[in-house]
């Protein structure tokens, strides 16, 4: 079969791969319709996140239809249209029971890696290199998904492809950001980044009631999305002050919960962001934490910090004295996908969660390279690029 395979940093290559085999009974094969880029893989692709070999499939967030079954899967059959939660989760653990997905005992086959990094392992990830698992990732004609009972969502007659997709891994994530954090009716939001997974927060938070929710960003056609089609106040943090805003939208208390939805590469403007780039690439630091800093500042005291931007390992200058000082909340987490997924497409059959705007591009996979260089250089207004195997 055909994939979209990483074969060094920042190089990509549609190469031939084998098909992917039952390998346990709880297995099933999906026959990839969507697949689409994400934030998090432009870390993958800039060599930012460790354990990736020539060859490695990249791909997370997908939908499709199932084409063989183990012999021990319940819920599925073959023809059946599913979306697959990004992370796997075997469902059975105490973490799983938990309903922290993300962190499952038993996802991830090479926890080693992760334990000598952050201590404990997470749970494994589709096409997010061997630190994560080393699973197979979803830019290919067909995909092998583990527990499938657990991970895979039939989707509901009502909701097209292209809606469904989302619900794989952004709005997941989103909803998981907003849900843990806490967000209540009446709350003042604010969210770092108006991509995919900035969006979905900003969304998800608006349907739990919140009063307020503001998107800051600098790229026009993203925060017109969010304006638009998302129904959330925008900030442009490269011709405003985000902190002035904010005190001036919240008569000077501040947010009462900021979410980061950016990431190890954050883009800024000013000294520190120069400051941050140049630790990056000599390696001093490995993430850039300009908007995790900046939610931190901007938040009132006694409110909460969401990290939903992908980060893997140490970053400079982090003021924890804020944290402490001011007596916030700080969480973080990949996404709980198990978690949330059913009531996301719940929500789309309903019209009420909106995600095919976020396919700016549609291309057939063999064009997979030229869609991630669009999407990481943010070219001809590319919020995703988005993948057919079948052409």
């Amino acid at each position: 079969m055909k994939a979209l395979c990483w074969t060094g940093i920042n190089k990509l290559a549609v190469e031939t791969v084998p098909d992917p085999q039952i390998l346990n009974a709880e297995d099933i094969i999906v026959k990839v319709r969507l697949s689409t880029t994400c934030g998090s893989d432009l870390h993958l692709l800039g060599g930012y996140i460790p354990a990736m070999r020539a060859g490695d499939i990249l791909g997370h967030e997908f939908m499709g239809e199932v084409a063989e079954v183990g012999p021990a899967v319940r819920n599925h059959k073959a023809g059946d249209r599913v979306v697959v939660c990004s992370f796997v989760s075997c469902g059975r653990c105490w973490y799983c029971e938990q309903k922290l997905f993300s962190l499952c005992d038993n996802g991830n086959p090479n926890p080693a890696i992760t334990e000598a990094m952050w201590g404990y392992a997470p749970g494994g990830c589709f096409g997010y290199s061997h630190a994560m698992g080393g699973y197979a990732g979803s830019h290919a004609e067909y995909i092998r998904v583990p527990y499938a009972d657990q991970g895979a969502f039939a989707i509901p007659d009502e909701v097209e492809d292209m809606t469904a997709l989302f619900a794989s891994d952004a709005a997941a994530t989103g909803w998981t950001g907003v849900d843990q954090i806490g967000v209540q009716a009446g709350d003042v939001v604010a969210v770092w980044g108006a991509g995919a997974v900035g969006q979905m927060a900003a969304r998800a938070a608006i349907l739990k009631g919140a009063e307020r929710v503001m998107v800051i960003d600098r790229l026009p056609e993203r925060l017109a999305q969010a304006a638009d089609i998302i129904g959330a106040d925008t900030i442009n943090y490269a011709s405003d002050s985000v902190a002035a805003e904010l005190r001036e939208r919240t008569g000077g208390r501040g947010p009462d919960i900021c979410i980061e939805a950016v990431g190890m590469e954050a883009d800024s403007t000013g000294p520190h962001y120069l400051y941050d780039q140049l630790k990056q690439q000599l390696r001093l630091e490995t993430d850039r934490a300009i908007a995790v800093r900046e939610a931190v500042h901007a938040c009132r005291k006694g409110g909460g910090v969401f990290v939903l931007g992908v980060f893997g390992g140490l970053v400079d200058k982090f003021p924890l004295g804020a944290v402490m000082n001011k007596g916030l909340t700080l969480r973080g987490a990949q996404m709980h996908g198990h978690r949330y997924i059913p009531e996301i497409l719940d929500g789309m059959a309903r019209g009420e969660v909106t995600t095919s705007h976020l396919a700016t591009h549609v291309l057939p996979l063999d064009q997979g390279p030229q869609g991630y260089r669009m999407f990481k250089n943010k070219e001809d207004g590319c919020v995703r690029a988005v993948f057919r195997p079948a052409g």
